[in-house]
């Protein structure tokens, strides 16, 4: 029987996939298994009874840097006594240029410091994956943006998750890696993306095609443009796709100029024909222009800080990304106490710098994720993601706080301070959690507050 086990163990090492490698405790190797010959390019006489001393070994870490001997895997395991686990290593050697990357895993069985001890180094070829960055420093530094994604699992809402994305692509978007990496594209989708466009987008990609389209993305405030994209199917070394390598441009200003060229074509054509045409060619010209505008008009006036149509289209995104990382919503709504009263005494023109005053404070205090905005007259809107419930408590109090704190200056002689009510409502996310519900929520609790005697707060919990 421990024959027929041990005919089988080495017949298994024969034809494992990984290479193994079997080094006494003295680390003079005893054993190498025919796919560790062929990785490490070597042939049976190359390597048995080679110690690690030996000069034919020359690893290197990630960074590129050479390897002292102590810290090769063998001796490290010797040295430290314990197993060591998918440590990335470079091996290089005469017959080749290139460097061959492996994970490297490495044991010992017996007991340390005893010659009847053995230990085992095994090691999985990650080349093909390392090579598919090794113009990395090329792509950071483009001035395209570049995302590579993977290319399994392309069906909303998985995939395709990010892996990698370059420096443009921060600059542009205004998202950080750590805050794409494994999220999908369609984050950067909203309410004007053609789903035309899209839908050709993911035909393409379930059959592995290339693409190129023009779409139109938002970045991580909100703010719309334009890009041209190429995405090009990433093959491994057996012809299978394994990531998509999208490279994008932004052509939101050529984009507007040539809207701006095609309109002045038009004007002149028109201006050939007749004079009546020309009145009815302004008049549809500035129905145009007005649409363009109410479209980009997302800011309040006074406070030049989002009106209520930008903080509906972030807010409702808001909620679906809360939805994916499992994040409670706090809907919130303030009002400023005795605001009329105020007004009153000082005149509507103070009342408008206590608004802007508050806007400012405000505007850094929220993150850039949080939507918020001037609600309507005295009243301020929020929506942000908290982890835990008592996330909303400290939320207000140092939004109450702050705010108590503000030193409002009307003139040179005068210099006020004001307070605000709060209401605040925290929900779980759901795939029915409406925007429209939860500010009315808050602003039930924002009514208790001013009932209560103004200058605080009141929080209301979603137990569903």
């Amino acid at each position: 029987m421990a024959d027929f086990i041990e005919l089988n163990t080495k017949k298994l090492l024969e034809n494992a996939h990984i290479g193994v490698v079997i080094h006494r405790w003295d680390t003079s190797i005893i054993y190498a298994n025919p796919t560790s010959l062929r990785l490490l390019r070597l042939n049976y006489k190359q390597i048995i009874g080679k110690s690690s001393k030996d000069p034919q070994w020359r690893f290197i870490d990630e960074s590129g840097k050479k390897l002292l001997i102590e810290d090769y895997p063998v001796n490290k395991v010797k040295r430290t006594k314990k197993r060591l686990k998918n440590e990335v290593l470079g091996v290089l050697d005469s017959s080749a240029d290139t460097i061959s990357w492996f994970f490297i895993n490495a044991y010992f069985e017996g007991e340390p410091d005893s010659p009847e001890t053995f230990i085992v180094v095994t090691f999985t070829d990650i080349s093909d994956s390392k090579q598919l960055f090794s113009f990395q420093a090329i792509v950071e530094n483009t001035q395209d943006m570049v995302v590579v994604t993977e290319a399994s699992e392309i069906d909303y809402p998985l995939s395709p998750r990010i892996i990698y994305v370059n420096k443009a692509f921060e600059k542009m978007t205004g998202y950080k890696k750590e805050d794409v990496i494994g999220e999908t594209p369609r984050i950067l989708q909203g309410a004007l993306t053609d789903k035309q466009t899209t839908d050709r987008i993911h035909q393409k990609l379930e059959n592995f095609q290339e693409v190129s389209e023009t779409l139109l993305n938002y970045d991580a405030n909100g703010r719309p443009y334009w890009i041209d994209m190429n995405i090009i199917p990433l093959k491994n070394k057996y012809g299978q796709v394994t990531h998509f390598a999208a490279i994008e441009r932004d052509i939101s200003e050529r984009k507007f100029h040539l809207e701006q060229l095609e309109n002045k074509h038009n004007e002149f054509k028109k201006l050939k024909t007749e004079l009546e045409n020309l009145i009815d060619k302004r008049t549809k010209e500035l129905q145009t222009a007005n649409a363009k505008l109410e479209k980009i008009a997302y800011y309040d006036p006074l406070t030049n800080i989002p009106n209520r149509r930008f903080f509906i289209d972030h807010a409702h995104r808001l909620i679906k990304s809360c939805l994916r990382r499992d994040s409670l919503v706090a809907f919130g709504l303030l009002d400023i106490d005795d605001f009329k009263v105020f007004n009153d005494t000082y005149g509507h023109d103070a009342g408008d710098i206590v608004l802007v005053e508050i806007a400012k404070y405000l505007n850094g205090f929220f993150r850039v994720d949080d939507a918020f905005c001037r609600y309507g007259g005295e009243e301020f809107a929020f929506v942000a993601a908290i982890k835990e419930a008592d996330d909303a408590s400290r939320l207000a109090d140092r939004l109450l706080n702050g705010i108590r704190n503000l030193k409002v200056t009307l003139n040179t002689s005068t210099q006020i301070s004001v307070t605000i009510s709060m209401g605040i409502r925290v929900s779980l996310p759901s795939e029915d959690l409406d925007l429209e519900k939860g500010l009315k929520d808050a602003d039930i609790t924002l009514y208790h507050s001013k009932g209560e005697g103004k200058n605080q707060v009141n929080i209301t919990f979603d137990h569903k």
